[in-house]
Protein backbone atom coordinates (compact mmCIF):
# COMPACT_ATOMS: atom_id res chain seq x y z
CA UNK A 1 0.00 0.00 0.00
CA UNK A 2 1.06 3.73 -0.94
CA UNK A 3 1.81 6.34 1.23
CA UNK A 4 -0.42 9.30 2.09
CA UNK A 5 0.30 12.59 1.89
CA UNK A 6 1.24 12.92 5.09
CA UNK A 7 3.69 10.19 5.29
CA UNK A 8 5.27 10.90 2.18
CA UNK A 9 6.05 14.53 3.32
CA UNK A 10 8.58 16.21 6.04
CA UNK A 11 8.42 19.64 7.58
CA UNK A 12 11.50 21.93 7.63
CA UNK A 13 10.88 24.10 10.60
CA UNK A 14 14.20 26.97 10.47
CA UNK A 15 14.47 27.76 14.49
CA UNK A 16 16.03 30.84 15.98
CA UNK A 17 14.84 31.75 19.59
CA UNK A 18 11.40 30.25 19.44
CA UNK A 19 11.36 28.76 23.37
CA UNK A 20 7.84 30.46 24.06
CA UNK A 21 5.83 28.82 21.30
CA UNK A 22 8.07 25.70 19.17
CA UNK A 23 6.38 23.35 21.75
CA UNK A 24 3.23 23.63 20.89
CA UNK A 25 3.89 24.50 17.03
CA UNK A 26 5.70 21.49 16.69
CA UNK A 27 3.13 19.39 18.73
CA UNK A 28 0.66 21.25 16.62
CA UNK A 29 1.71 19.98 13.18
CA UNK A 30 3.13 16.38 14.45
CA UNK A 31 -1.23 15.39 14.50
CA UNK A 32 -0.92 16.12 11.05
CA UNK A 33 2.57 15.35 9.92
CA UNK A 34 4.89 13.13 11.67
CA UNK A 35 8.15 13.93 9.86
CA UNK A 36 9.50 17.50 11.20
CA UNK A 37 12.60 18.69 11.64
CA UNK A 38 13.89 21.93 13.17
CA UNK A 39 16.87 23.33 11.62
CA UNK A 40 18.25 25.28 15.23
CA UNK A 41 19.80 28.41 13.64
CA UNK A 42 21.86 29.26 16.49
CA UNK A 43 19.75 29.62 19.58
CA UNK A 44 20.59 31.47 22.76
CA UNK A 45 17.54 29.47 23.97
CA UNK A 46 16.44 26.03 24.80
CA UNK A 47 14.58 25.82 21.93
CA UNK A 48 16.09 22.77 20.28
CA UNK A 49 15.19 21.35 23.71
CA UNK A 50 11.63 21.93 23.23
CA UNK A 51 11.60 20.97 19.69
CA UNK A 52 13.07 17.42 20.34
CA UNK A 53 10.80 17.13 23.34
CA UNK A 54 7.77 17.87 20.69
CA UNK A 55 8.87 15.19 18.57
CA UNK A 56 10.89 17.19 16.34
CA UNK A 57 14.23 15.76 14.70
CA UNK A 58 16.77 18.97 15.42
CA UNK A 59 19.62 19.68 13.23
CA UNK A 60 21.74 22.74 14.80
CA UNK A 61 23.64 25.74 13.63
CA UNK A 62 26.85 26.19 16.15
CA UNK A 63 26.27 30.30 15.93
CA UNK A 64 23.06 32.01 13.83
CA UNK A 65 23.06 31.91 10.14
CA UNK A 66 20.09 32.77 8.89
CA UNK A 67 16.61 31.55 7.82
CA UNK A 68 17.80 31.46 4.75
CA UNK A 69 20.48 28.88 5.21
CA UNK A 70 18.86 26.92 7.68
CA UNK A 71 16.18 25.88 5.21
CA UNK A 72 18.86 25.29 3.07
CA UNK A 73 20.32 22.82 5.78
CA UNK A 74 16.86 21.52 6.11
CA UNK A 75 16.36 20.81 2.56
CA UNK A 76 19.54 18.98 2.03
CA UNK A 77 19.15 17.19 5.37
CA UNK A 78 16.26 15.46 4.07
CA UNK A 79 17.15 15.01 0.78
CA UNK A 80 19.91 12.93 2.61
CA UNK A 81 18.32 10.95 5.24
CA UNK A 82 14.75 10.52 4.12
CA UNK A 83 12.77 9.32 1.50
CA UNK A 84 10.56 12.51 1.24
CA UNK A 85 8.48 12.94 -1.96
CA UNK A 86 7.26 16.80 -0.85
CA UNK A 87 9.48 19.20 1.73
CA UNK A 88 7.22 22.12 3.31
CA UNK A 89 9.09 24.84 4.74
CA UNK A 90 6.86 25.96 7.75
CA UNK A 91 7.53 29.10 10.04
CA UNK A 92 7.74 28.62 13.82
CA UNK A 93 6.87 31.33 15.54
CA UNK A 94 3.22 29.58 15.04
CA UNK A 95 2.05 31.77 11.92
CA UNK A 96 0.78 28.82 9.82
CA UNK A 97 -1.41 26.39 9.67
CA UNK A 98 -0.45 22.27 8.96
CA UNK A 99 -4.04 21.97 7.66
CA UNK A 100 -2.78 24.56 4.89
CA UNK A 101 0.14 22.23 4.30
CA UNK A 102 -1.55 18.79 3.93
CA UNK A 103 -3.53 20.69 1.14
CA UNK A 104 -1.41 21.98 -0.48
CA UNK A 105 0.68 18.54 -0.66
CA UNK A 106 -2.30 16.46 -1.67
CA UNK A 107 -2.91 19.69 -4.95
CA UNK A 108 0.67 18.89 -5.53
CA UNK A 109 -0.12 15.21 -5.65
CA UNK A 110 -3.29 15.30 -7.46
CA UNK A 111 -2.18 17.76 -10.33
CA UNK A 112 1.51 16.85 -10.80
CA UNK A 113 3.02 20.14 -10.07
CA UNK A 114 6.42 20.14 -8.56
CA UNK A 115 5.85 23.09 -5.98
CA UNK A 116 3.14 24.89 -4.44
CA UNK A 117 3.55 28.61 -3.11
CA UNK A 118 1.19 29.44 -0.04
CA UNK A 119 -0.71 33.22 -0.39
CA UNK A 120 -2.51 34.85 2.13
CA UNK A 121 -3.83 37.23 -0.85
CA UNK A 122 -6.25 35.31 -2.67
CA UNK A 123 -8.87 37.33 -1.14
CA UNK A 124 -9.76 39.99 1.40
CA UNK A 125 -9.74 37.65 4.53
CA UNK A 126 -6.66 38.30 5.46
CA UNK A 127 -4.86 39.51 8.70
CA UNK A 128 -2.55 41.51 7.19
CA UNK A 129 -2.70 45.58 7.78
CA UNK A 130 -3.36 47.90 5.06
CA UNK A 131 0.38 48.57 5.09
CA UNK A 132 1.68 45.23 5.79
CA UNK A 133 -0.55 44.52 2.51
CA UNK A 134 0.83 47.26 0.59
CA UNK A 135 4.73 46.05 0.81
CA UNK A 136 4.21 42.90 0.63
CA UNK A 137 2.24 43.01 -2.79
CA UNK A 138 4.30 45.19 -4.19
CA UNK A 139 7.07 42.96 -3.49
CA UNK A 140 5.15 40.10 -5.25
CA UNK A 141 4.01 42.23 -8.36
CA UNK A 142 8.26 43.29 -8.48
CA UNK A 143 8.87 39.50 -8.38
CA UNK A 144 6.46 38.78 -11.04
CA UNK A 145 8.01 41.07 -13.07
CA UNK A 146 11.08 40.05 -12.92
CA UNK A 147 10.39 36.17 -13.15
CA UNK A 148 7.82 35.77 -15.65
CA UNK A 149 5.46 34.06 -12.43
CA UNK A 150 2.09 35.45 -11.61
CA UNK A 151 2.18 35.90 -8.08
CA UNK A 152 -0.01 37.54 -5.39
CA UNK A 153 1.98 36.47 -2.43
CA UNK A 154 6.01 36.19 -3.03
CA UNK A 155 7.68 36.07 0.27
CA UNK A 156 4.56 33.50 2.37
CA UNK A 157 7.43 31.41 4.20
CA UNK A 158 4.24 28.20 3.46
CA UNK A 159 5.80 25.99 0.56
CA UNK A 160 5.57 22.71 -0.73
CA UNK A 161 8.44 21.22 -3.34
CA UNK A 162 8.50 17.92 -4.78
CA UNK A 163 12.04 16.15 -4.26
CA UNK A 164 12.93 16.83 -7.05
CA UNK A 165 12.68 19.86 -7.39
CA UNK A 166 13.82 21.16 -3.72
CA UNK A 167 17.07 18.82 -5.18
CA UNK A 168 17.91 21.42 -7.44
CA UNK A 169 17.66 24.80 -4.97
CA UNK A 170 20.54 26.18 -3.66
CA UNK A 171 19.66 28.65 -1.11
CA UNK A 172 22.81 31.36 -0.79
CA UNK A 173 21.13 34.33 0.93
CA UNK A 174 21.05 33.73 4.68
CA UNK A 175 18.23 35.88 5.73
CA UNK A 176 15.38 36.99 4.34
CA UNK A 177 16.15 37.94 0.65
CA UNK A 178 16.62 34.23 0.63
CA UNK A 179 12.46 34.02 -0.41
CA UNK A 180 13.03 36.05 -3.55
CA UNK A 181 15.90 33.84 -4.47
CA UNK A 182 13.50 30.99 -3.85
CA UNK A 183 11.05 32.56 -5.80
CA UNK A 184 14.11 33.42 -8.95
CA UNK A 185 15.31 30.02 -9.07
CA UNK A 186 11.99 28.23 -9.09
CA UNK A 187 10.82 30.31 -12.04
CA UNK A 188 14.17 29.22 -13.73
CA UNK A 189 12.77 25.57 -13.34
CA UNK A 190 9.74 26.40 -15.47
CA UNK A 191 8.05 23.52 -13.79
CA UNK A 192 4.41 23.17 -12.96
CA UNK A 193 2.93 25.32 -9.92
CA UNK A 194 0.20 26.77 -7.83
CA UNK A 195 -0.19 29.22 -5.39
CA UNK A 196 -2.43 28.39 -2.72
CA UNK A 197 -4.46 30.50 -0.96
CA UNK A 198 -3.62 29.90 3.27
CA UNK A 199 -4.30 31.93 6.45
CA UNK A 200 -1.64 33.62 8.21
CA UNK A 201 -2.36 33.50 11.86
CA UNK A 202 -0.80 36.85 12.76
CA UNK A 203 -0.81 36.10 16.89
CA UNK A 204 0.16 38.22 20.04
CA UNK A 205 3.21 36.19 20.15
CA UNK A 206 4.46 37.03 16.48
CA UNK A 207 3.03 40.66 16.26
CA UNK A 208 5.08 41.39 19.59
CA UNK A 209 8.48 40.72 17.81
CA UNK A 210 7.66 43.54 15.61
CA UNK A 211 9.54 42.19 12.21
CA UNK A 212 7.34 41.73 9.60
CA UNK A 213 6.53 44.92 8.00
CA UNK A 214 10.35 46.09 8.74
CA UNK A 215 11.67 42.27 7.12
CA UNK A 216 9.03 43.72 4.01
CA UNK A 217 10.47 47.20 3.46
CA UNK A 218 14.22 45.66 4.00
CA UNK A 219 12.85 42.73 1.33
CA UNK A 220 11.10 45.50 -1.19
CA UNK A 221 14.27 48.26 -0.62
CA UNK A 222 16.72 45.09 -1.72
CA UNK A 223 14.99 44.24 -4.89
CA UNK A 224 14.42 47.77 -6.06
CA UNK A 225 18.12 48.28 -5.99
CA UNK A 226 19.43 44.46 -7.12
CA UNK A 227 20.93 43.54 -4.05
CA UNK A 228 18.79 40.26 -3.29
CA UNK A 229 19.94 38.57 -6.22
CA UNK A 230 23.09 36.49 -6.28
Amino acid sequence: MGKNASEMTWLIIPLYNEATVIYDVVSQARQTFSNIVCVNDGSSDNSAVLAQKAGAYVVSHPINLGQGAALQTGITWVLTYTDAEYLVTFDADGQHRPADALRMVKRAEAERLDFVLGTRFADDTHQAGWLKRLVLTTVARISSWRTGMKLTDAHNGLRVLRRSCAARLDITQPRMAHASQIVSELAKMKLPWAEEPVTIDYTDYSRSKGQSLLNGVNILTEMIFGTSER
